[in-house]
C-alpha cells in the first residue's frame, strides 16, 4: 500500500478553557493526491494546516508527515518538506523574484549553478519568462503574477508535501480561474501531496481529489469531489447551495 502523505490521526487542538478548534479530527492524504478542506471561518482549515508544518502542535491525537509523528521531525527539516501557499504569494518585498524562489534552496546550501537553474526552470513552469521576470520586485508584479512566483518559491526545494491556504481568494475571478488551471496543469505533472484550504466549494470541485468537509471543528464529511453535490448532510449542503458549480470550460480541461 502507498505510503500516505499526510496523516491526522484522533487529532484535537484548542486553547485552554475554549472549545477545542479541531477536535477527534482525522483524515488521510495519500501521496500525490489533492485534499481540499472547506467549511466555515473559524471550523479549524488553517489550524489544521499549521499542524502539518508543526507551526502548531496537537493537544491530543498525531499528525504524521511521510509515515512520521511531527513531533519526531527536527521543525527546520519538516519545513522545508513541506511547501506553503498563502493568499498573494507572501514574497519578501526586499528580494527579487528570482531570489524569492532561491531561499529554500539556498538555506539548503545548494551550490549556485544549481540554484540559478532551479529558478529558471520554475519560472517556466508557472509561465514567466526568466529574462523578462527574475530581476523583478514583488510591487511590479500582478496579484496573480506574485501568486505564481509564491507557487515557485513553494515548490523550490522539491517538497513532497505542499500546503496551499485560500491561495487564490484574493484574486479576481478571471485571474483566479486562470490560475485554477495552472495548478491543475502543474499538479498533473507533479503529483505533489496537497492539502489546500478554500472557502469556495466550486474551487474544491475543480481542484481536489477529495473534499473533507470541516464544522466546528470536526470533520463532518469527506469524499471524491464531485459527490460533495450529492450529500444529504444539511451542513454540507448549505455550503454547495451557496455557490453554482460551473464545468471547466475547454481551455482549462487539463489532462495528465
Amino acid at each position: 500500500m502507498e505510503m500516505a502523505g499526510v496523516e491526522f490521526l484522533d487529532v484535537s487542538f484548542g486553547h485552554t478553557h475554549r472549545k477545542p478548534i479541531l477536535d477527534a479530527f482525522t483524515l488521510t492524504v495519500q501521496a500525490g493526491e489533492t485534499v481540499a478542506l472547506v467549511g466555515a471561518s473559524g471550523a479549524g482549515k488553517t489550524t489544521a494546516l499549521k499542524l502539518v508544518n508543526r507551526l502548531l502542535v496537537p493537544d491530543a491525537g498525531e499528525v504524521r508527515v511521510q509515515g512520521r509523528d511531527t513531533r519526531e521531525w527536527d521543525p527546520i527539516r519538516l519545513r522545508r518538506a513541506v511547501g506553503y501557499v498563502i493568499q498573494d504569494g507572501g514574497l519578501f518585498p526586499h528580494l527579487t523574484v528570482a531570489d524569492n524562489i532561491a531561499v529554500v534552496p539556498r538555506l539548503e546550501r545548494w551550490e549556485p549553478a544549481r540554484v540559478g537553474s532551479r529558478v529558471r526552470e520554475l519560472l517556466d513552469l508557472i509561465g514567466l519568462a526568466n529574462d523578462e521576470y527574475a530581476a523583478r520586485w514583488p510591487d511590479e508584479l500582478s496579484g496573480g503574477q506574485r501568486q505564481r512566483v509564491g507557487v515557485a518559491r513553494a515548490l523550490a526545494a522539491d517538497p513532497p508535501v505542499l500546503l496551499m491556504d485560500e491561495p487564490f481568494g484574493a484574486l479576481d475571478p478571471v485571474t483566479r480561474r486562470q490560475l485554477q488551471g495552472e495548478f491543475r496543469r502543474l499538479q498533473s505533472r507533479l503529483r505533489k501531496t496537497v492539502l489546500i484550504v478554500t472557502h469556495d466549494i466550486a474551487e474544491a470541485i475543480g481542484l481536489a481529489d477529495r473534499i473533507g468537509v470541516l464544522d466546528a471543528g470536526r470533520l463532518i464529511w469527506c469524499g471524491p469531489a464531485r459527490s460533495i453535490l450529492q450529500s444529504d448532510d444539511d451542513r454540507v449542503r448549505r455550503l454547495v447551495e451557496a455557490v453554482t458549480i460551473a464545468p471547466p470550460s475547454p481551455a482549462e480541461d487539463v489532462r495528465a
